[in-house]
């Protein structure tokens, strides 16, 4: 069966452990798309990526990111409010840098999956 035959409220085995994994990310904390696919030992960071693309929405998609830090373009505002509100650990950005948005600072941000649930795969 396709995704694209799948019932709306159906999804793709891969899509809900990904999902599983990002509700599981605390607040201020992030982890990257490659995180996340070494974490459930299956997948790549672009296949994660297209799973929080296509069914993302309902989770904190804010706390997975690039592993530069650089908020996610086109969402870059919605995320910013998301980590000032969680105290997420940011690096200011420099006047030159492009609309002089922050990064998050991964060296005290990055979550790695500790204490994890049981039976997380």
């Amino acid at each position: 069966m396709s995704e694209e035959s799948l019932p709306a409220d159906a999804l793709p085995e891969y899509a809900e452990r990904v999902l599983d994994v990002a509700e599981l990310i605390p607040p201020g904390r992030v982890m990257t798309y490659g995180d996340i696919a070494e974490w459930l030992e299956e997948g790549g960071p672009r296949q994660v990526g297209r799973v929080l693309a296509l069914y993302g929405g309902a989770v904190p998609w804010w706390r997975v990111m690039r592993a530069d830090g650089v908020l996610l373009p086109g969402h870059e505002l919605d995320a910013l409010v998301h980590y000032r509100a969680e105290g997420t650990p940011l690096k200011e950005a420099s006047r030159a840098s492009a609309g002089h948005l922050p990064r998050v600072d991964m060296r005290r941000a990055r979550w790695d999956g500790g204490e994890r649930a049981e039976g997380h795969t």
